[in-house]
Formats: C-alpha cells, structure tokens, sequence
C-alpha cells in the first residue's frame, strides 16, 4: 500500500509539474508570439474581393468581372438548416468552445508525432478563419500554435455570428466561387436561401475538399460526402428521420452556371471596364463595385436583334457562301462527330449543325446538344450560290443544291422553324441616345463580341456621306438660305489641288434636276447642290461649324469633298451630332456610366450631364441676356466704338445641373426638323413609312461605290445611327445603299423602342411663318395656283416677290398687237 501511495502521489506531482511546464511553455509561447499577432479589429471592417458589376439602368445584371465570383451575405440571411449542416461538416461544437477543441489538437498533435504531418488539422471554424485571413496554407507546428492563439483572441473580439459570417464568405467552394451565396448560384443557380436540404449539405461539404467533392466534376464522391453531412446531422439532432430519408434520396442535381446575366451588352460592358480600369487599375475586378450603364435593357436587346437581323438580311441577299467545313461521316465516329460539334461556338444565335441526311427538300441536323432537328425547305431555298457580291448562282431546286451529309453549317430559329444560316462577312454598328442628355440608351459595336472585339460604334472610323448633309443645310439655314431657296442641280467641275486636279462629282443616279428647292434637294439627296451650297458659304466657315458637333479637326478634308460626306466618323459621333437636330439645336455629350457604388452601397459616383433643356428659365434668362449684349455690340460698332464680345460662359440650373450649349437658333432647328421629316415622308427613307409615324425625321447616307451604308434618324426623344460596311472597306454591291442596308436596320429598332410611345415633335417657336410656295420658283404661289407647297420660313425670311402665272404671261398682248 506504501508504495502504491508513493506512486499516486508521485505521478499526481509529476502531473502538477507537467502541467506547470504545459502553462508555463504555453505563456511563453503566447508572450513570444503574442506582438506578433495581427489586430483582430480588423475583421470588422475586411472588404472581401468582389468582381465588378455592370447592370442596365433598369438594374439587370450586363456583366460581371473578376477572377473571384462571390456575393457577400449577412448571417441573418444565412438558412439555419445550412448553419446545421455546416457544424455538422465542419465544427459540431462551434457555438460552445471558445475557438478551440481539444479534442481535435490532441488528434493533430499526436499525426504529427506519429507521421511527421497534420493530415487532420482538428481546426475549428474560428480556427480556419484566422488561418484564411492572417496565415498562409503551410501546415508547421509554429503556424498551429499561432493558429490557436489567433482563434482565442477572435473568439474575445467577436461574436460567434460576427464569426460565422466571415467564415462562409471567405471560403472557396470551387469553380471561381468564393462563398457561400456564389456556390449556390453557380451549382444550382438559385440564392442560398432557395436551397433544399440535401443541396445546402453539398455546399457545406465543399470547404474540406472543394475539388475532391465537387458535385459537377466528382459527383460520387460529392454524394458520398453530402449524405454523411445528412447522417451526421440526423446523430446530432438537428433534422429527423424524415427529413433525412427524404434528403438522402435527392439525386445530384448541379451543374455549372454562369454569372446571371439578364441582358447581353458585351460591347456595353467592355466599354465600362475599359474606362474605369484607368482610374482603378486591378483593383477594379476586387473592390465589388457596382456600375449602373445608362442602358435601356429593352433597347439593348432591340438593337442587338436589329443589326443581327440588317446583316443577316444582306448575306442572304447575295447568296450562300457553303458550309464552314465538311466532314466524312462515313469514316468518322458518332463519338468523333460530336466532338467536333460541341466544340463549334455559337455565334449571335448561329447554331452550328452537322447535316446528317439529305432528302429532296428537306435535310436532317445533328445539334450540338446530341439531338436531331429538320431543315425545312422553306429554310433553305434562299440560298442561291454566291459568286461576287453582284452575282449569284441559280435558285436551288433541291436540298441536294444546297447542302449533303458531312456539311457543317449554321441555323437560327425563326417562327417557320430552322433556317440554314452563315455567319456575316459584312459588319455593322448600332447606337442610339437621348438626345435630351446624351444618355446612351443602346450600343451594339457588331454582330458578335465573342466572334470579334472591335467596337465598331466606338472606334470604327468611316465616311458617312450623305448623313453629313442635314448639318451642312442647317448652316445653310443660318446664314440666309430657306427651305424654299433655289439651287441649280447642274453638272459642275471643281480644279482643287487636294482633289488631284479636275473633279467631276454627280448625282448618285447620274441624272440632274435642275433648279431645285432646298427642301427637295435635301429628301432627294442631290450631291451638286451640296457642293454648290459649300462653295457658296465657304469650306472652311462650314468645316468650323461641323467640328461643333463632335466631329474630329483631323477627319474632316479641307476641300469641297467634305460637302458629299468625305470627312471620318465613328458612328457615335454621327448619332451625337443628330441628337443635335432632334433636341432642338444643343451640343450635348453622349455617356454611358449613370452612378457607381462601392461594395457597400455608397455612391462613389453620379453622372451629371449637360442638358438640352430648352425650356429651362436658366437658360431663357440666360439667352436674353446674351441677345441684349449682342444688339449692344452691333449698335456700339455702327456708332465707330465697337466693344468687346461677351464670352458665353457656362449656364447651370439651380439645382447644379449644366446646360448643353445652343448650336442652332430655335427657328433654324425647327424648320431643319421639318426638312428631314420629309425624307421620311417621300425621300430616300420612304421605307421607314412602315412605322406609321409623322414625327421621324432622318437621313440615308451611301458613300462612293457603296462601301458605307448609313440611316441616322431621330424623334425628340430618341437619335440612333446604323451603319453596315466590310472592317475592310469593300464594295457592299451596286444594289446596297443606306436605305436597303442599314435603313431597316433602325427600323427594326425604332418599331421596338417607339412601341407605345406617343408621337413628339419641336414645339414651333415665335418667329416662325408659313405660307404657299410655288414649287418651281419657291417664290409665293400666285392667286389660284393648284400646284403648291405651304412653307415654313422664319418671318424676316419669307418670300416677297409672288410666282409669274403662266396662264397670264400667255394672255398678254404682245407689243404689236398694242400698236396696231
């Protein structure tokens, strides 16, 4: 008995002893470690790395960018059925230890003696948040215990909910997701509060082996995984037979979802990244802002189909250029057939097909999805064989003329079903703005931004010929000249050194009209008379006026070629300088970035564009004022003492707002808006009739051998511009003009974005008159003349001198006959 008692009490003391060492070791560590540690004060105010996004206006997702796909959450949005599964997974005894179980090191500690590794770390949660912010992954004895030591300290500092909320937004759960609400919209594209059991259980198996039980890549093994989290959750109480038999018995059900997006403005959204990557660097795709575009996603959506729909026309119409490739079906495997397909990118809802059988009049698909469809004649018999793009092959009779087994072609959805399609050649651009702000509502740079990048809206520089036309009359209409003004559409030669010597410029049907009204010479796009209107008001006058649009100094020519559209334009720049003629005259800026939030909320930035604004008292006063200082000037400089000129200073509303500044009188913008109204009405863009609107006003535009087709066309409240043309500029065809190529480009725009908007045109201003015009002399009609035109003028511009009656010249007695 003695010497059991000596051997209690030695092993109690040695116990005691060890103890003391483990304590006095312990604090040693924590003593030496302990300056080291970083503050935990800094968990509260962590910002994570959040991708930047890009939404519409109406707040719909366009684009996210960044490596890290992650949502942040609250954890009061956290579903506790997840907060289950994850102790279950993860740490069972999380909201009862204090950041540490010692279980679990007892466990680690004796791997490590035993193998010389922790292949269980027996971390906690609060554990593997100070290793996934402060530590890095090595797993040494050292790390361990600052491991530890960060865990006890967190676990003082913060609340388990504090720390919990940190832990499953930190977390990486595979397939660029970082937490919990990512993973969730990328294995099942739902929120994490939509999950069921059994998919918020695979979620929470992820954190130990995000590859290992990957449900899309292992699926197995993922299953294996999530039902053990189901298990373990039924040994611990928290769900009950049923809900574990009923959760065990849910089949795999994810896959891989992108980032949610509601509408495809890639061009729109590169755009927006390239412009803030200048301010923000690589921090834009981690700070988590959000950007709101000014774009409309109705809009948007109508001008991507638009363009898609104007090229896809004018491939058809010049013919059927074959398949993309062809394939021996007889020696090549299923297996090896569809390979080849899947890996075939769509391409502006260009499906690719692999023809599999060919029937008289109708063809079988193979589609990449692994099933089959049918090519309808009705699909196909458009595709006479292309030889240039003024020539075609006979009308097919067959679909043996078309296509056979082993073609790889394209097809689109339409109403009457598949129709055989072929990616474009020929490129174009869409851009459309309110005019009232520059706001741009819609932007397409071509017809695939993942076919290729180049944003033709934006930086696709090109001769918009006859577009240019409205603005060169508008100065016409400052300086003098009216609607009624005659011009002589005779032929002219114009010796011009920068013109190469003699230049011998016609009308685009080599026909001449004569004398012609300006009205008519507008909706007729006469060529001379724009010439001779240039020669008349001077080319470099007329050139500083048109670089008040927006226009760039070394893209417009120095000579009369300017007058037919030689100048270089992107078509924005075309579309800003309409929304001109559709506001009312004023010089606004286009733009796309609305306001920017940070990560929190917080507005980091707000647009505040120039207005057009006519009616604003602002400017009216404004206005007047500078009118007064102006009849000041003329009356000081007839009386010898000239003073001088008031510089126009910038105007602002009241509440901070700028005002665009005024290029056109109000008179001059209202009588030009009339004008091109009747290019509409019976002018080149007759074909815009089908609208079945009298407020549209626009412009053809179709450059020397028809390489740039262009229609820019506007309302008050909308301008957009269309362009068609080869990235290499080429001949569209002797039958391609603005008004066949890109006229029914932007009406199949403005049928979408007009849909229910009521009728609005310029508000006539004071000043102006009307009155019936001869239509041949543009003087005043003679009393009873049928044939004539009413005529708007300004008033100090309308017509004095009445038309001859031909039918009293006739009846005048001659000189002989007063003298008999």
């Amino acid at each position: 008995m003695g010497f059991l008692r000596r051997l209690v009490k030695w092993l109690i003391g040695l116990t005691l002893f060890g103890v003391v060492c483990v304590a006095l070791a312990a604090g040693g560590i924590y003593y030496y470690y302990s300056p080291q540690l970083p503050d935990i004060e800094t968990l509260r105010e962590v910002r994570f790395q959040t991708p930047l996004r890009v939404y519409t206006a109406d707040e719909k997702l366009i684009a996210e960018f960044g490596e890290k796909r992650r949502t942040p959450i609250n954890y009061d949005t956290i579903p506790q059925r997840f907060v289950q599964a994850l102790q279950a997974a993860e740490d069972a005894r999380f909201f009862e230890h204090q950041g540490i179980d010692i279980r679990g090191l007892v466990r680690a500690a004796y791997q490590l003696g035993t193998t010389g590794q922790i292949q269980s770390g027996g971390s906690t949660i609060t554990m593997q948040v100070a290793k996934n912010f402060f530590l890095t992954r090595e797993k040494t004895f050292e790390r361990k215990f600052i491991e530890i030591l960060l865990a006890l300290r967190i676990e003082q500092e913060l609340t388990k909910e504090e720390i919990l909320e940190l832990y499953v937004n930190k977390i990486y759960l595979g397939h660029r997701s970082y937490g919990i609400q990512a993973a969730a919209r990328v294995y099942y594209g739902s929120t994490i509060d939509e999950l069921n059991l059994a998919q918020l259980a695979m979620i929470a198996g992820l954190p130990k082996a995000p590859s290992a039980f990957n449900p899309i890549t292992n699926p197995s093994r993922a299953l294996e995984r999530r039902n053990w989290i189901i298990g373990r959750m039924l040994s611990l109480g928290y769900i009950d037979e049923l809900a574990h038999d009923e959760a065990i018995s849910q089949p795999v059900t994810a896959r891989y979802h992108g980032a949610d997006i509601e509408v495809a403005a890639p061009y729109v959204a590169e755009m927006v990244r390239s412009q803030l990557y200048e301010t923000y660097g690589e921090d834009l795709y981690t700070e988590g802002l959000n950007v709101y575009t000014t774009i409309n996603s109705e809009a948007q959506l109508s001008a991507d189909a638009a363009l898609r729909f104007g090229l896809l026309s004018y491939t058809e119409r010049h013919g059927y250029r074959g398949p993309e490739q062809h394939f021996d079906i007889e020696a090549l495997s299923s297996e090896t057939l569809e390979t080849k397909l899947k890996a075939t990118p769509s391409y502006g809802g260009l499906t690719p097909a692999l023809v599999t059988t060919v029937a008289e009049q109708s063809a079988t698909l193979l589609l990449p999805d692994g099933t089959e469809a049918n090519l309808p004649w009705s699909g196909m018999q458009w595709a006479r064989a292309f030889k240039t793009v003024n020539a075609m092959g006979p009308e097919p009779e067959k679909a043996a003329d078309v296509v056979e087994a082993g073609d790889l072609i394209r097809v689109r959805e339409t109403e009457e079903g598949l129709r055989l399609a072929q990616i474009p050649e020929v490129q174009g651009a869409f851009v459309a703005l309110n005019p009232e702000n520059g706001a741009i509502q819609a932007l397409t740079g071509g017809f695939s931004f993942y076919l290729n990048k180049f944003n033709r809206a934006l930086q696709a520089y090109r001769q918009p010929g006859s577009n240019i036309k409205p603005l060169l009359y508008s100065y016409a209409l400052s300086n003098g000249y009216t609607p009624a003004s005659i011009i002589n559409d005779a032929p002219v030669v114009i010796n011009d050194v920068s013109l190469e010597g003699d230049w011998r410029p016609e009308n685009d049907n080599g026909s001449f009209g004569g004398p012609t009204r300006l009205r008519e010479a507008l909706y007729r796009s006469r060529n001379l008379i724009s010439i001779r209107l240039m020669r008349a008001l001077g080319i470099k006058p007329m050139r500083e006026f048109l670089l008040e649009f927006g226009f760039e100094a070394d893209k417009l020519p120095e000579n009369l070629s300017l007058s037919l559209g030689s100048a270089d334009a992107t078509p924005i720049q075309v579309a800003t300088a309409y929304a001109v003629l559709a506001n009312g005259g004023f010089r606004i800026e286009p733009f796309f970035i609305e306001r920017i939030l940070n990560s929190d909320g917080e507005e980091q930035f707000k647009a505040n564009p120039k207005l057009a604004c006519a009616n604003c008292p602002e400017r009216q006063q404004a206005e007047m004022i500078a009118a007064e200082a102006a009849e000041l000037a003329l009356a000081a400089a007839a009386a010898g003492n000239p003073i001088a000129a008031v510089e126009e200073s910038e105007i602002f509303t009241l509440d901070g707002r700028p005002l665009a500044k005024r290029l056109l009188d109000e008179r001059t913008a209202f009588i030009l808006h009339d004008m091109m109204r009747d290019v509409i009405k019976k002018g080149t863009g007759r074909r815009a009739l089908v609208l079945e609107r009298t407020d549209l006003g626009g412009k053809t535009g179709t450059t020397n051998d028809q390489k740039d087709a262009w229609f820019s066309g506007f309302n008050t409240a909308l301008s957009a511009t269309a362009w068609v043309g080869f990235d290499q500029p080429a001949t569209l065809g002797r039958r391609e003009f603005g008004s066949s190529a890109a006229l029914p480009v932007w009406i199949e725009f403005m049928r979408d974005a007009l849909k229910d908007v009521p009728e609005s045109m310029l508000l006539e201003p004071a000043g102006i008159a009307r009155a019936l015009v001869d239509p041949a002399t543009g003087l005043l009609a003679y009393p009873g003349q049928e044939k004539v035109i009413n005529e708007v003028f300004r008033e100090e511009d309308l017509p004095t001198q009445v038309a001859p009656n031909p039918m009293q010249e006739q009846q005048a007695p001659t000189s002989e006959q007063l003298f008999r």
